[in-house]
């Protein structure tokens, strides 16, 4: 786990750096069938960033153009990473704010978060100026909003049986393949989908 300054170290039972996935009675329609990278969990809260919601009608290009990092005719001239980009939903908090998680080849001081020794969040709009040039990390996805959880309330859900968590891999993470991250991210835990729908419920 990569050090993160003056910010805790990693503490037994908080769960940055790993996969929440949700459980099929999920009580919150937002989250059915969703894979949460958390990247923030301490006794003050949690805060994840979903990795597998496509964010209807809007591609990355049209992002950048929105944001005037691109002008609109530039778009078909992306770099190969920028053009697999999709943006996805990152949770019902702060929807019109976009946070990228991407590999740890990138890093701008003050500005990006480590989170494992293999994965960072970035939030600013540098990053995306970097991707449309080529010169960003080499694995990113873009999400808008986050999900968040006030002190207690993640334990609370876990303990309530609407999540399962394991540790992340960056492979599924940046996996272009949206639809298919629930099974995988299910599979790290040695978990088949259809089982998991027939024991819950169950004690």
């Amino acid at each position: 786990m990569a050090k993160r300054g003056s910010q805790k170290p990693q503490a037994r039972g908080y769960l940055d750096g790993q996969f929440l996935i949700a459980m099929p009675g999920m009580e919150d329609s937002r989250f059915a069938r969703t894979v949460v990278f958390i990247c923030a969990h301490s006794s003050d809260g949690a805060m994840g960033i979903t990795i597998n919601q496509p964010a209807p009608d809007v591609t990355f290009q049209d992002l950048l153009v929105q944001l005037d990092i691109i002008p609109e005719e530039a778009g078909i001239h992306l770099p190969p990473p920028a053009q697999r980009i999709r943006v996805q939903r990152g949770g019902p908090v702060e929807t019109g704010r976009g946070f990228v998680l991407h590999s740890a080849d990138y890093f701008a001081e003050s500005s990006t978060l480590p989170i494992s020794e293999s994965v960072s969040l970035t939030a600013t709009l540098e990053i995306l100026k970097a991707i449309a040039k080529g010169d960003g990390p080499e694995n990113a996805m873009l999400a808008l909003g986050y999900a968040g959880w006030a002190p207690g309330q993640l334990e609370s859900e876990i303990q309530a049986n609407g999540w399962l968590s394991c540790p992340a891999l960056p492979e599924v993470i940046f996996d272009p393949d949206l639809e298919g991250k629930y099974d995988k991210a299910l599979g790290l835990i040695g978990v088949d989908t259809y089982r998991l729908s027939g024991e819950a419920g169950h004690a």
